[in-house]
């Protein structure tokens, strides 16, 4: 995937064990990617990193902040970022009542890495 040597994702993910394996998956595919495992560090790299192409966040954090949460101001820093969100409780985001809630892809867990794959390919073509 030539197109993708040149973009970032930030990747929010509680779950130590799901974080590596998306992180390094995304990595074999040519992603440079951040890793958050909480929403102050997924803020911390969206108010430090000039460049972000993607996020892909969990919609349920530590501390009740929302992968909703994070994605609102970060669209407000970058209005060309991509938001994919990833969940076992899908139905929760839509009704958080957010409008990116309602645009952004989001894909149920247990979910392929093929899906990601494509979601994210879509998103960035």
């Amino acid at each position: 995937m030539s197109q993708a040597h040149k973009k970032v994702v930030l990747l929010v993910e509680d779950e130590p064990h799901i974080l590596s394996l998306l992180s390094d998956y995304l990595a074999d595919e040519g992603y440079k990617v951040l890793e958050a495992a909480d929403a102050p560090r997924a803020f911390k790299i969206l108010a430090t990193k000039p460049q972000l192409d993607l996020l892909v966040t969990d919609f349920r954090l530590p501390g009740g902040v929302s992968g909703v949460k994070i994605a609102e101001p970060a669209l407000k820093l970058r209005p060309d970022l991509k938001v994919i969100f990833i969940s076992g409780y899908p139905i929760e985001i839509h009704e958080s009542g957010s409008e990116i809630a309602h645009s952004a892809p989001i894909l149920a867990k247990p979910f392929s890495l093929d899906s990601l794959r494509s979601r994210i390919q879509q998103l960035l073509a």
